[in-house]
């Protein structure tokens, strides 16, 4: 028997009334309305699907129920990032094909992408290297500028937006301070000198009032994307947990409360989830810190399987009011495979510590299915306190790029710009059954499941009091689940190698 993590003392303690429940089975209950979304390895692609065959003449070999009045974290969103390569493919695309793509990401009809990601400056998924202030010594950023935007993201997320009808956050992350602010002097490496700590403060606000002033309003912010660097390769600025908490407490956070930005969520960390404890201890190590910090953002480098469920746990225990979200993820260090859905499906991707790792953390990269990938990472974040989920770069070209550091990695959607040809990956339709049916403001809410460990669960109770229940089994074999809620029941199919989202009418 898997019980799911976080279920409250009350719940274990009513093991009794569940067993008497299940037993109704046999006494014919009604059964649930519902719809059912399959993505699967024989070619579904979040499509609504029928099981009307004679479901009561196959015995389950799973059951499920759900208690919704247990509920957990109050989710913010799901999404993907407007890199600068996503929003410049995007912008070589003809009008036909980009507007294909973003109302696959925005409309209410496609993904309903409820949070983002976008870039302050150049990151290795930008053309080139390029600051917002690149006068230097300028400590009262005088010549602060965001012009260069102006040619691809800024043009791509106002689309969005306008197809959107304005439904979706936007964190806003820097991969480095200015250069001339670091005690290096270059783009990689290297730690902000504290005698510019109020002037990187004084950044933040300009680029808020910057992107508000081209309409764009900006939800959050992360201090620095990866504080411990990424082996020194592209833009990079590091900052142990003490250092970032000193600027956010002294410096960040009073800057944007004095200013008309001290709504926005400030988040630190921004990096795999193996060290967060230590950084979470810090973040909130006294209330005069804990106050700017709306929670901590995290990635999922560290290992292409465990996605470190007791680093989670620890971080949502200690704060659980704080946020938890997951601000980048994406298939890296592989180059897209075009029209070919059954290699997403293959365990045959490897990331970059397939072959940098250290011997003492090699088992943690082994080859991996990337549909299997994104599914288990998504449901166990959930399971474990995460309230948002933000793939990287949104789309990208057949080569994986462009990335000046020519770091090649996958997104969800592939472009052809030169013969204006889209294909939409397994990864795409994965991020969907996620963004379309779980929204803002929905609450994690209690399950328990019986007789197998082969199939992940989650379940979500929305604002509009829908229960959307997701299920993936990723193993050879067929399963058969029943389904339960109070005195309602259904029986539902779960084939090989696929991913169901179950929407429960409210009524």
């Amino acid at each position: 028997m898997t019980i799911q993590r976080h279920i409250m003392p009350s719940i274990i303690a009513i093991s009794a009334s569940i067993c008497c429940a299940f037993m109704l089975f046999s006494c014919n209950p009604k059964p649930m309305q519902l719809e059912i979304y399959q993505t699967s390895r024989n070619g579904l692609k979040c499509e609504k699907i029928s099981q009307e065959m004679n479901l009561d003449s196959i015995l389950s070999n799973i059951e499920i129920e759900i208690f919704p009045d247990q509920k957990f974290q109050t989710i913010t969103g799901f999404g993907g990032s407007f890199s600068e390569a996503s929003c410049h493919l995007l912008n070589k695309m003809n009008a036909e094909n980009r507007n294909q793509i973003l109302k696959a990401y925005f409309s209410k009809e496609g993904a309903d992408y409820s949070l983002t990601r976008t870039t302050m400056a150049s990151t290795d998924f930008s053309l080139k290297h390029y600051t917002y202030a690149s006068v230097g010594h300028d400590t009262s950023l005088k010549h602060f500028s965001i012009a260069h935007d102006y040619q691809d993201i800024i043009p791509i997320i106002k689309q969005a937006l306008e197809i959107s009808n304005n439904k979706f956050k936007i964190i806003a992350s820097p991969w480095t301070c200015p250069p001339w602010m670091k005690d290096n002097n270059h783009w990689v490496g290297g730690s902000l000198l504290t005698k510019y700590y109020p002037t990187f403060a004084l950044y933040f606000e300009k680029y808020l009032d910057a992107y508000k002033n081209e309409g764009i309003d900006i939800w959050g912010l992360t201090v620095i994307n990866e504080p411990h660097g990424n082996g020194n390769n592209w833009e990079s600025t590091h900052f142990s947990p003490k250092e970032m908490t000193d600027f956010v407490e002294f410096n960040l956070g009073p800057q944007l409360e004095k200013s008309k930005w001290g709504h926005v969520k400030i988040l630190g960390y921004d990096q795999n989830r193996a060290g967060l404890k230590e950084w979470v201890d810090e973040m909130y190590r006294s209330e005069s810190s804990s106050k700017y910090f709306a929670g901590a953002a995290i990635h999922w480098y560290e290992s292409t399987y465990d996605y470190f469920p007791n680093a989670l746990d620890y971080a949502y225990t200690k704060k659980p009011s704080k946020h938890l979200i997951q601000t980048e993820a994406c298939i890296d260090a592989e180059v897209p495979r075009w029209k070919n859905d059954d290699w997403y499906w293959q365990k045959e991707a490897t990331d970059w510590g397939w072959d940098w790792a250290s011997e003492a953390d090699k088992h943690l990269h082994p080859k991996y299915a990337p549909v299997h990938r994104y599914a288990t990472d998504i449901i166990g974040c959930l399971n474990h306190g995460v309230d948002g989920w933000v793939d990287w770069n949104m789309v990208l070209d057949k080569q994986g790029g462009p990335n000046w550091f020519k770091n090649w990695c996958i997104a969800p959607i592939i472009a052809d710009t030169q013969l204006n040809e889209v294909y939409f990956t397994p990864l795409y339709y994965v991020m969907k059954h996620f963004s379309k049916f779980i929204r803002p403001d929905a609450k994690r809410i209690a399950w328990k499941k019986t007789n197998d460990s082969d199939v992940m669960t989650t379940a979500i109770e929305n604002p509009n009091k829908s229960l959307v229940v997701v299920l993936f089994n990723p193993s050879k074999n067929k399963k058969t689940i029943t389904l339960q809620l109070n005195k309602l029941h259904h029986k539902i199919v779960l084939p090989s190698e696929s991913l169901q989202t179950i929407v429960i009418d409210p009524s």
